[in-house]
């Protein structure tokens, strides 16, 4: 973009400036800096949260004199509109818009080198600093760095960030077909959407650090620490590069290097770690984490630290299968999108964290794909901790675009890899863009750039149909790759359980994609047909069946764990809903397979594939002849009012390969009596879990619960807040007519709606509390309905 001019010209208010450094008022939150990818020890480091002018574009803007005062105050992350929870339009986002933020640089940020680091602005950005235009990115899903020596003043310094949210034709991932919104199959509404910073480092510092692991299974196990060194003047003297490694706080591999000098610009020295047969392994059961910390000494002096947060572990694909430290391990998840109701992806880290955990501790999942673009780092962390693998990939759906377009293909996977090698998580990369074929030159570029960048991991990209299954192996071969197939296998005859495709032969396959909109029904809604309800878990069952009855699929993840924002094909009102959790983050009854597949020994599971419901909309004879329960027991024992106990046990005939199978009763009952259920659940003949179930609306209410009972009162950190219909032991109750209403009292802001027509949500939905910077207390959130009781949650500022 061109330099706007300066018209309309009028000194900024004084109130909206802040001063950066160590005992200021800051103007974001400090507990940002533990969700950067590359976290350097800086001499300052703040983050740009809270207290940002925005508006739309107008000439003049990014002066220092434009008069801001008629901007609105918001905080970031943040989206340029307010959305709903459907019917989200492009036309509102697609515009150009300004960020303007005030803030007063003490003279130690001044006297050094000092960097602006956004980690992910949607579509384009284009950065001014005091007046002058210094960086733009096009693209939205990695970081835009810029150095800033020497433009900083004393004075009121003047950050403005231009943000193009106009559809970017030779941007990946977006598609030529604009201004058709079925261009592309997930919303990318724009903003500043992830974190701010502005660092300070001296001026030799080390600006990255990559922990390649060799030979993690042998007694010779080593950590090569490549540290690059970026200096702006040669350096004379002795230099010297320490590296230590430690593992729960204990100190377990120190060594060093020692260099003359270094020249100016990057140099990258290597340090070797060794003797680490004390270190132990991180894995999904036990994802043990490294800390790796490297200092810069010149002259004897140090001047930089650098922390590296990592674990050693061997992954590797195979064609009889995957393994992890050397043991088979079937890959068993799903494909995440990083959007949310109300603010797209404008969500701060613990909102990006709750994902991770959702599919790691309650969907017992093994691995996700990032589908299609690298994710916010707080969710790769937080898979990190939590031992659950990942396929992170470029951004790119079904479309390869000219050479500019391909140019920044390369860019991004250059990026990405250099943003998240550290990441003991990440067992792939995806270097070719999801469902495209041929494109051998460029894949042989980013295949390429991959194994330079980081020799460990393989690549790999899905493809898709029949002419994606019979693909030329050799490219993957060549790049000692996985083959990536979507199978979307539709039964044959219809209504009978999918198949998948056999494994290619020679190279390690996996399954990315299977089930989801195109096979079984389109979308999956609360308010959709018991029979449904019942299929998305029967048909996620049954592909994860045939990959686990034979040990050369490495694995398979399916479509997909949330619902997320869509104009293409089988959307419904700006939504696709095939999601085993909606688009709030709430089970549907298709989750039940994924929950009930976890070991026993981590508590027991019962959750039934149907809602026990006779009202409207509901079938007066329950269930039927083949109701599906998903479980971790060996027996369950069901009881409807006036009937016999009926003792059930798993169906291992029909899925043999399963941990855990689904419970097949015969649930067909009069619903005018109103009959309650009990389902009991045993293991070896022991009671572990009793659940009930009652018909009678009349003693329904409303459950009201925060993922998180304490946030940061920083102005960025937020907790969603559950709102569900329930029976009177806690059970979903699908069908709630009636608005609900919600409000917040105290130091909290909502996200979200407070009119929220429950009915047409299914009888159940969230918002997120957002806290206020420097207010601290207690928030109160209440829902009321006309039918139903109300209720509250209560989340403490602090």
């Amino acid at each position: 973009m061109s330099d706007p001019g300066s018209g309309n010209r009028r000194r900024a208010h004084p109130r909206r400036r802040f001063l950066l450094g160590a005992g200021a008022a800051l103007t974001g939150s400090a507990a940002l800096s533990a969700v950067l990818s590359r976290p350097t020890a800086p001499v300052a480091r703040e983050g740009f949260g809270a207290d940002w002018l925005f508006g739309p574009y107008t000439q003049g803007c990014t002066d220092p004199e434009f008069d801001d005062r008629g901007l609105a105050l918001v905080s970031v992350p943040h989206c340029v509109v307010p959305l709903s929870w459907q019917d989200w339009h492009p036309a509102d986002w697609q515009q150009v818009w300004v960020y303007r933020q005030h803030f007063l640089a003490p003279a130690q940020l001044r006297a050094n080198r000092a960097f602006l680091r956004f980690d992910g602005v949607l579509s384009a950005a284009t950065v001014y600093l005091n007046g002058r235009r210094i960086a733009a990115r096009s693209g939205g899903y990695l970081p835009l760095v810029c150095e800033v020596t020497g433009a900083l003043t004393g004075r009121d310094n003047l950050l403005a960030v231009v943000v193009d949210g106009r559809w970017q034709q030779d941007t990946p991932p977006d598609l030529p077909e604009y201004p058709n919104p079925t261009a592309i199959d997930f919303y990318q509404p724009a903003g500043i959407y992830r974190a701010v910073q502005l660092s300070g480092v001296p001026q030799a510092y080390l600006s990255d650090v990559h922990a390649q692991q060799v030979a993690v299974l042998t007694p010779n196990r080593t950590v090569l620490v490549h540290c690059t060194v970026d200096s702006a003047k040669p350096v004379k003297g002795p230099v010297r590069l320490t590296a230590t490694l430690s593992q729960d706080g204990t100190e377990l591999a120190s060594s060093f290097t020692d260099r003359s000098g270094v020249g100016k610009g990057e140099t990258t020295v290597t340090v070797a770690l060794q003797d680490l047969g004390a270190v132990r392994l991180w894995d999904v059961d036990d994802p043990a984490m490294c800390d790796i910390l490297v200092t810069l000494s010149v002259g004897g002096r140090k001047v930089h630290t650098y922390p590296v947060r990592t674990g050693l572990r061997d992954a590797r694909f195979t064609v009889d299968g995957f393994r992890l430290n050397g043991r088979p391990l079937k890959l068993f998840g799903l494909n995440r999108h990083q959007w949310y109701p109300f603010v797209g992806g404008a969500m701060p880290g613990r909102v990006q964290r709750r994902d991770a955990q959702i599919l790691k501790d309650d969907l017992n999942c093994t691995m996700v794909r990032c589908s299609h673009y690298p994710q916010a780092t707080a969710f790769l962390d937080a898979c990190d901790e939590l031992g659950l693998l990942v396929w992170e990939e470029l951004p790119g759906w079904d479309h390869v675009g000219d050479t500019a377009w391909q140019e920044l293909a390369v860019r991004d996977v250059h990026d990405m890899i250099v943003r998240d090698r550290n990441h003991p998580s990440i067992v792939v990369w995806g270097t070719r863009v999801n469902e495209t074929l041929g494109q051998y030159a460029l894949y042989g570029k980013t295949d390429q750039l991959a194994a330079r960048l980081d020799p460990t991991r393989p690549c790999t990209g899905a493809v898709a149909g029949q002419r994606g299954y019979v693909s030329p192996l050799y490219p993957v071969k060549a790049a000692g790759g996985v083959f990536s197939f979507n199978d979307y296998s539709r039964p044959r005859p219809p209504g009978a359980p999918p198949t998948l495709r056999p494994p290619r032969h020679g190279v390690p396959y996996l399954v990315s994609e299977a089930v989801g909109t195109l096979v079984g029904s389109p979308h999956v809604r609360r308010t959709d047909s018991p029979a449904i309800q019942r299929q998305q878990g029967l048909l996620h069952a049954w592909v994860h069946e045939r990959a686990a009855a034979d040990p050369r699929y490495c694995g398979l993840l399916a479509w997909c764990a949330f619902d997320y924002p869509s104009g293409w094909y089988h959307s419904q009102r700006g939504v696709k809903y095939p999601g085993v959790l909606d688009f709030f983050r709430i089970p549907k009854p298709g989750a039940g397979f994924y929950r009930a597949q976890r070991d026993p020994a981590r508590g027991a599971v019962l959750e039934p594939a149907f809602f026990w419901d006779f009202g409207p909309g509901s079938p007066r004879t329950g269930p039927g002849r083949d109701a599906i329960v998903w479980s971790n027991c060996d027996t369950l024992v069901v009881t409807v009012t006036g009937r016999r106990p009926l003792i059930v046990r798993p169906d291992h005939v029909a899925f043999p390969h399963l941990a855990h199978p689904p419970f097949r009763v015969d649930l067909r009952v009069d619903g005018r009596a109103l009959p309650e259920l009990s389902i009991e659940g045993r293991i070896g003949g022991r009671t572990v879990l009793r659940r009930r179930f009652s018909a009678d609306p009349a003693f329904d209410t409303l459950a009201v619960t925060a993922d998180d009972p304490q946030i940061t009162a920083d102005g960025e950190d937020t907790t969603r807040v559950a709102l569900r219909s329930v029976d009177r032991y806690g059970a979903p109750r699908p069908h709630a007519r009636g608005v609900l209403t919600v409000a917040v009292d105290g130091p909290g802001v909502l996200i979200g709606e407070p009119y929220l027509d429950f009915g047409a949500l299914g009888g159940a939905a969230a918002v997120w509390i957002r806290s206020v910077r420097g207010t601290p207390g207690t928030i109160t959130v209440t829902a009321t309905h006309p039918f139903l009781d109300a209720a509250t949650a209560t989340v403490t500022a602090g």
